[in-house]
């Protein structure tokens, strides 16, 4: 999908019409993610009420790496930030204290400010799930029109739809020195996150029946369905596998799935045909080599709920001294990827 960076604020207004939380998960380090919360910020700036808040503490000041200083999210005069006490600290910007929570860190509780003047942040939020959900719920209660989660793709658990109704995904060079092993993982997350979701109205609901009592299930191709007495599908690969038989239709999984329940589908000469069904992308850790190889056999992969994904962004130069020709790395990405794609560039002019 062809996109001009002037097409940025247009999509951005858009969206914050539909969505109340939109989270910006970054592929690695140095790939965008903060620069594009910064262009977000700026170009909402006294137009919208805006929440900021990050699941966990994204890194640290300096880059383990190259020792350079990393990118500083730069908030407006009115946006209203939660984050942990001594993070606030950290952070160089003249606050209003809105409302405390409950939720604490080795940082100290998470409170919700309001920035008096424009400065720089360090976001330290919630780590679990379901605090970040309430969080975000106290954040629209005193005010936000919409909330942004500042997030990593290794905790992109916080970009599920119970919590996130919209995500923006950040890759670029710093993932790899070869431009189309950065494409390739790109396109098979993007392929990841728009996986078909369950449509059948009977097995959704059959699923979901599994899923408020059991980690993993199955449903039989005359409907009848059990549940396993596995915790998780983690490392329980054969023993959830001996319990299938040729009747088996679908597979249901609550936890994290990984290459071993694909695997296990693969060697399997007993089960044909499996569609193996996740709650959502959040929950797939899984290679496109396997996955691949999963579909060739027969297999199918949905899910219950979809990630969202409205965007992507880009950053073409890495820290480490090398970049891609930033053209040439667009087109191969919207060759492959349907959603609008972002060089937002640099943001010193938005940086104190």
């Amino acid at each position: 999908m062809l996109s001009g960076n002037e097409e940025f604020p247009a999509l951005l207004i858009n969206a914050i019409k539909q969505y109340k939380v939109i989270s910006i998960i970054g592929l690695a380090k140095n790939v965008s993610k903060t620069t594009t919360l910064n262009h977000i910020i700026n170009l909402l700036r006294e137009k919208h009420t805006i929440g900021v808040t990050s699941i966990g503490r994204d890194g640290e000041p300096y880059d383990a790496i190259t020792e350079l200083p990393k990118p500083k999210i730069i908030i407006e005069k009115g946006t209203i930030f939660a984050t942990a006490e001594q993070s606030l600290k950290n952070s160089d910007i003249e606050t209003e204290f809105v409302k405390n929570t409950d939720f604490t860190t080795p940082l100290g509780n998470i409170n919700i400010y309001k920035a008096k003047n424009k400065g720089y942040i360090e976001l330290a939020g919630p780590s679990m799930n379901k605090q970040l959900k309430e969080l975000c719920n106290d954040m629209k209660e005193v005010g936000c029109e919409v909330i942004f989660i500042d997030g990593a793709f290794d905790r992109r658990s916080f970009a599920t739809p119970i919590i996130s109704d919209a995500t923006i995904l950040s890759t670029g060079a710093s993932v790899s020195r070869n431009m189309e092993r950065v494409v390739d993982l790109t396109s098979h997350i993007y392929n990841l996150f728009s996986l078909e979701l369950v449509k059948d109205d009977k097995i959704r609901k059959i699923s979901n029946e599994i899923l408020l009592t059991a980690k993993v299930g199955i449903i039989n191709d005359d409907d009848s369905f059990n549940k396993l007495g596995e915790s998780t599908a983690l490392g329980s690969s054969k023993v959830i596998f001996n319990q299938l038989t040729k009747g088996t239709k679908y597979l249901v999984i609550k936890g994290a799935i990984t290459d071993s329940i694909l695997d296990e589908y693969i060697s399997n000469k007993k089960v044909k045909n499996l569609t193996v069904i996740a709650t959502d992308p959040t929950k797939l850790f899984i290679s496109k080599q396997v996955f691949h190889k999963f579909i060739k056999k027969g297999g199918c992969l949905k899910v219950l709920d979809r990630i969202n994904l409205i965007a992507i962004t880009i950053n073409h130069t890495s820290p480490l001294g090398y970049e891609f020709e930033n053209n040439q790395f667009i087109r191969s990405l919207q060759e492959r990827i349907n959603v609008p794609i972002f060089n937002l560039g640099p943001c010193d002019n938005l940086c104190l």
